[in-house]
């Protein structure tokens, strides 16, 4: 049975036992509950907890405007799922054998964004010219650009860019790669979560892609993460783009699972 709340620590309480026993395919979810319980600010949440006999089994939330995120659980935990949220399913995202059973419930979305998520192996730093650096305020202009031109290329806004970049500024979240003496390329590094940091969004202008910062700026933002954050290191890749998912597989991150990204009209 599903059981939901507007009241974070209320779902922090019930369903984040169940979240931590399984860390890694559930980044999202720690993540966005971390950031929540220490002040970010949202609006109209909603989460909830599937239960079988009692035992927390399943998890979901929604954070708008994003989608509603599913951790891992059973594909049977679904069907009862959309019964609650039928008209209040814009998007969803989870792995791809509960986002198929959304789809045979529901239909064929108007889109479909295929992804992999990818766990850190050993780190191999590539030999890219420049160094990185964590973002200070004077990058402030220039990351409120980028983070809006990597939203507008993959199609995935995040609602006010600069409210969400001076947050994870603040919270130390941003590096960038520096070349000829001017930043070259970004990188996200979240907040350790389980034990779990995650990199993302990474993003090059393309007036400099092609030249392994790329690489470079993810490499740095992983070392930053085991130094100093976390135990063990993730991202996730657009599946429709083989050039990103070889770079990182390059530098070291190993397919955990498939994961696909449903917005519906």
């Amino acid at each position: 049975m599903w059981t939901f709340t507007s009241d974070v620590e209320e779902y922090a309480a019930v369903a984040e036992p169940f979240l931590l026993g399984d860390p890694v395919g559930n980044t999202v979810a720690l993540t966005i509950l971390a950031n929540l319980r220490a002040g970010m600010p949202v609006k109209d949440p909603l989460f909830g907890w599937w239960r079988v006999d009692g035992e927390v089994r399943g998890a979901a939330f929604r954070t708008p405007p994003h989608p509603v995120g599913l951790a891992v659980m059973p594909v049977e935990a679904i069907a009862p799922l959309v019964a609650e949220l039928r008209d209040d399913l814009p998007g969803v995202v989870g792995r791809v054998e509960l986002t198929d059973e959304i789809m045979r419930l529901l239909g064929r979305p108007g889109r479909v964004v295929s992804e992999r998520l990818y766990r850190l192996g050993t780190l191999s730093v590539p030999d890219v010219p420049g160094q990185g650096r964590p973002a200070v305020p004077a990058d402030f202009p220039l990351l409120v650009s980028w983070y809006q031109a990597f939203g507008d290329e993959v199609g995935m806004g995040e609602g006010d860019v600069a409210e969400r970049v001076a947050h994870r500024l603040a919270g130390r979240q941003l590096f960038l790669w520096e070349a000829g003496g001017a930043p070259v390329s970004l990188a996200g590094l979240s907040p350790a979560a389980g034990g779990v940091c995650r990199i993302g969004p990474v993003y090059t202008p393309p007036s400099c892609r092609r030249n392994g910062y790329g690489a470079a700026v993810t490499a740095y933002a992983s070392q930053i993460g085991l130094a100093e954050r976390c135990r063990q290191v993730v991202l996730f890749t657009d599946l429709d783009n083989p050039t990103s998912n070889a770079i990182y597989q390059a530098i070291g991150y190993e397919p955990v699972s498939d994961y696909a990204h449903l917005t519906y009209p």
